[in-house]
């Protein structure tokens, strides 16, 4: 690929971000779009829509940066918890760790590997990108000790501020547990696996031995209940309540004849009725001793008096309104029938309530209550059997982060689950590996003529042939990736995790390593499949065949972040599948009611933080191998910086909070990273002959090493466990 073919797919990519960045900055001055680009503060703060036509809506402006720019990381926090701003930290750590590397390999190591070779330059235009690699370099050279030096610089400033972020974002994980308010998940324990008994029920089985072994700060206890018919009538009644408010939005002032008849119909007035009866049915459930109805009695109730108050205001607009009945003449009364029918559905559910005991409905999982703070993380973190298999704690998720479906799932069965979801993502991988050889296949133009001969015609004209090697190969690759992170969180779904943020964080590691094999060890190693699955046959080969490989391929990586980067969040800060929802819904179904906070998106940390880290790892290798990269890769950070500032400040809400769990992750891997890169910088020194900067990298393996090894000891376990000091103040 030539400087040609680069600038190609930057001017397209460059292109595409400019007018959805353009568009973004009109669609969200409109007023039909506020649920788009506003949830939060739609659902935060009331927002007026009755604006008058401005000219001003239809002309692009860029206050929308401005107003990310200047937020405060006060105004983050509130708005999106600290996994928000540990979020934002990781883009703030890798613009500045790629700045330096981007000052010293840019202007020490770009001429350095221009000029290493004695040769005759073409013009810059033409030139082929591999001049601009350390490939160019001659064996022998004595200028690799700028290579060594620059490796030294981009490690060392790297770990010192992953130190510095690691300190910082523990204290503020440590403020948020001492800090957040009160929360019934502060005093609640999970159990799981508890053991059957042919004696007593489960929840008998929980009373005795919490009241058995922790007396003093044991309050109470509530069983996991198989789904039954209260949870159906419990959606039922939300969507009743959903299509009440089409129905007032339809129907408010409307006097509409009937088909046959010519008198009046009270409509609202037989809703009403038939909230009533609802309501009266609820008040007779509550009366059943059952645990399960108890729980849901509040929420039920809560949800039902809700319909009563919004069917009251409709019954005083429409008290007056009449349409003509439909058969008889007289006027039909639609809710008396729906109260009817309501009252049959109740008996119906009341036998089938009573059909199935309740010790038949519990399963072997409950949430256990303490007295205090600190009651709960010991009995959270003390093992409660001999048999470690059995009555199996944690501390209980957040209410909002529990994942309901996934606690009946026996605990026995959930290593099995995951050594099945780990063969099943294995599977995956492979398979995926069919695509990407397609990718790089056409990456290599003499091996694509070759394939196929009716393409020469094609090839020769010169904007085609740029447009085929530089941007056509990430943009496939860039579609096939986003069929990764649902298949991956239907993996970690299958797993058994019982909350939202586990689900997600177990989907995020397998996305990571996905994207990590496929885009960049796949890629390098590019090939046949037999060739890229014998090439580890040694792993004494594995430095020199990187070595090898990543500069021929940091031109593919360059037009992949332009495409993957760039691209991509242009695609995410204009929000197009919500955007096509709302048009749907506005204009074809004609609702123009704002959709409620459960229509709300949470930040997908799953897909974002796994590009992030995939980039900072394209960005470390490359660093001293293809330094081009990186003014590219400083161009995806800034806006990552301002676009998801953004959407935190105004899309996305949250529903739980981790408190920043996934920030071990992001360590872990910058740290394999800067390990990779030295490895591939030893092989290639070994390549080239040069013993000097070859002997100097070695300890530079040790000593990156040596300072995970103490951010392990010194961070880590604050994450794995809360700990009891902070707990209890």
């Amino acid at each position: 690929m030539d400087i040609g073919a680069l600038l190609t797919s930057a001017g397209i990519n460059i292109a595409i971000c400019v007018v959805l960045l353009s568009l973004y900055s009109i669609l969200r001055k409109q007023p039909s779009n506020v649920s788009v680009y506003f949830m939060r503060r739609l659902i935060s703060e009331p927002i007026k829509h009755s604006d008058p036509f401005r000219f001003e809506r239809l002309v692009p402006s860029a206050s929308w940066i401005v107003r990310a720019w200047q937020a405060t990381n006060e105004e983050i926090l509130a708005a999106g918890g600290v996994d928000a701003l540990v979020f934002l930290r990781i883009v703030v750590f890798s613009i500045r760790v790629f700045i330096i590397a981007a000052m010293i390999c840019v202007f020490l190591l770009l001429p350095v590997n221009y000029y290493g070779q004695e040769m005759q330059h073409k013009q810059i235009h033409s030139e082929s990108l591999e001049v601009f690699t350390i490939g160019n370099v001659k064996e022998g050279s004595k200028w690799f000790w700028t290579h060594c030096l620059a490796l030294y610089v981009i490690s060392c400033s790297a770990c010192v501020l992953l130190h510095f972020e690691y300190k910082n974002i523990t204290k503020m994980r440590l403020a948020h547990i001492t800090g957040s308010p009160v929360n019934p998940s502060h005093f609640t324990v999970l159990v799981r696996s508890i053991p059957c008994s042919q004696n007593h029920s489960y929840s008998k089985s929980v009373e005795d031995f919490f009241s058995t072994y922790y007396p003093a700060s044991y309050v109470s206890h509530q069983m996991v209940y198989r789904a039954g018919r209260v949870d159906k009538l419990m959606k039922d009644a939300e969507k009743m309540y959903r299509m009440l408010k089409t129905i007032e939005s339809t129907t408010k002032k409307s006097y509409m004849p009937c088909c046959l008849c010519g008198k009046s119909t009270h409509s609202f007035e037989a809703l009403n009725n038939d909230a009533e009866s609802v309501e009266i049915k609820t008040s007779s459930d509550e009366l059943q001793p059952s645990q399960r109805e108890k729980k849901l009695k509040i929420s039920e109730q809560k949800d039902v008096e809700k319909i009563y108050r919004k069917l009251k205001t409709i019954e005083t607009q429409n008290k007056m309104s009449s349409t003509p009945g439909c058969l008889c003449g007289g006027i039909m009364h639609y809710f008396k029938m729906l109260k009817k029918e309501a009252e049959s559905v109740e008996c119906k559910t009341s036998s089938d309530r009573s059909q199935p005991s309740q010790t038949d409905k519990e399963r072997p999982a409950a949430f256990v209550f303490f007295r205090t703070r600190y009651a709960a993380i010991v009995a959270a973190q003390v093992l409660q059997s001999s048999n470690p298999m059995l009555w199996v704690t944690q501390l209980a998720p957040e209410p909002n982060d529990v994942y309901w479906s996934n606690l009946s799932i026996p605990y026995k069965q959930v290593w099995l689950r995951k050594i099945a979801t780990l063969l099943g993502a294995f599977v995956f991988m492979f398979v995926f590996l069919a695509p990407v050889t397609f990718v790089q296949g056409l990456t290599q133009l003499d091996q694509l003529r070759q394939t196929f001969p009716f393409l020469k015609g094609i090839l020769k004209q010169k904007f085609m042939n740029q447009l085929v090697t530089g941007y056509l190969p990430s943009v496939i690759l860039m579609l096939f990736m986003y069929a990764v992170p649902p298949t991956m969180m239907l993996f970690s779904t299958i797993e058994g995790n019982v909350s939202h943020s586990e689900r997600k964080k177990s989907a995020g590691i397998k996305v990571l390593y996905f994207t990590i094999w496929n885009v960049f060890f796949v890629n390098v190693l590019s090939g046949s499949i037999i060739r890229q699955l014998s090439v580890f046959s040694s792993f004494r080969d594995i430095p020199t065949q990187l070595a090898k490989a990543v500069p021929t391929q940091a031109t593919f990586f360059t037009t992949y972040v332009l495409t993957s980067g760039w691209a991509s969040l242009s695609c995410e800060v204009i929000q197009l599948f919500p955007l096509l929802c709302n048009g749907f819904r506005r204009f074809i179904l004609r609702r123009q009611e704002e959709p409620c906070s459960n229509h709300a998106l949470t930040f997908p940390h799953h897909t974002e933080i796994p590009r992030l880290l995939l980039f900072g790892l394209l960005g470390f290798t490359c660093s001293i191998m293809a330094p081009l990269i990186l003014p590219f890769l400083l161009v995806y950070f800034f806006l990552a910086f301002l676009v998801y500032r953004n959407q935190i400040l105004n899309v996305y809400v949250p529903k739980y909070e981790s408190g920043g769990q996934f920030w071990p992750v992001v360590h872990n891997t910058t740290i394999f990273s800067l390990v990779l890169t030295q490895v591939i910088a030893l092989g290639v020194f070994g390549i080239k002959r040069s013993p000097v900067a070859s002997g100097f990298t070695i300890p530079l393996i040790f000593l990156t090493l040596l300072f995970n090894e103490y951010c392990r000891q010194r961070f880590s376990p604050v994450f794995k466990r809360s700990p009891a000091q902070y707990r209890f103040l």
